[in-house]
Formats: structure tokens, sequence, C-alpha cells
């Protein structure tokens, strides 16, 4: 098992860091050459400014049993066919159960926002937040050991 992130836009980068230095694990953050991404545990895998590079990268890592940690649903939905296990930053896990619902509910917002509609974004993070997503992963990383 190891921990890949997308890193460009992860406000969790030190609590999986942490966790994955505590539980031994491996930990990958894959960036875009348009980031300046630091670890002081993991390895940083920098990719080309391209659209979906991250994603192209982090799916070529990824094996059963891995975590990734992702806001995006399509990469989600990849990780999740390949047997690995994907978290959001809030610390809602995607799963075989959810993530249909989530890949149509970002078309329907797709087709709202081409049309001229607005969409509401998510609520401002906050330490609630962040205890979640740190409660969640750990309970991944525990079950999958």
């Amino acid at each position: 098992m190891k921990i890949l992130v997308d890193a460009d836009a992860c406000p969790v980068k030190d609590i999986i860091e942490k966790a994955a230095k505590e539980y031994k694990l491996k930990l990958i953050l894959v960036s875009n050459i348009n980031h300046l991404i630091q670890s002081d545990y993991g390895e940083v895998v920098v990719v080309d400014g391209l659209s979906q590079a991250a994603d192209m990268a982090i799916i070529n890592l990824t094996r059963t049993g891995d975590i990734v940690i992702t806001q995006d649903y399509g990469l989600a939905s990849i990780v999740l066919a390949k047997g690995g296990m994907a978290l959001h930053p809030l610390g809602k896990q995607f799963t075989e159960d959810n993530i249909d619902g989530l890949l149509m509910q970002r078309y329907i917002n797709n087709k709202v926002r081409k049309a001229g509609g607005r969409i509401h974004g998510p609520h401002k993070r906050n330490a609630a937040d962040n205890s979640l997503f740190e409660e969640r992963i750990r309970a991944i990383i525990d079950k999958g050991l």
C-alpha cells in the first residue's frame, strides 16, 4: 500500500505526510511544473503542464490497495476501477456506490454552467474538515494494513 496525492491543489498535504510517515507508507505527491511542491518525507513527481498530465501519472502509478487523495471525480473513478481507494480532501471516500452519482452531478453542473447558470462551490475549509480528513485517512490505512 502506498499513498498517491493529486498535489497541485491539495489542502491536506501536511496531514497526509504525517500519517504516511507514522505508518511508514510510501508517499508520492504528483504535481505539474506550474506548482512548487516540497515534502520532507514523500517523493515528489513533477509532470508537464498539459491538461490531465498529473492524473495520468497517478493512474499509471496506482496499484490495487493504494490510496489516492484527489478532488477529481474522474480520477477517483479510474482509481476505483484499478482496485485502489480514493479519498477527497474533505474526508469523503469515493466508492463504487457513490462514484456514478458524483460523476453525473459533475456532468449536470457543467451543463448548467455552459447554459449560463451558477453552481455554488464547496464551503470554506475549516479545522473540522481537517480533523475529519485525518480520521478518515487513518481509518482507511488501518483497514488496509
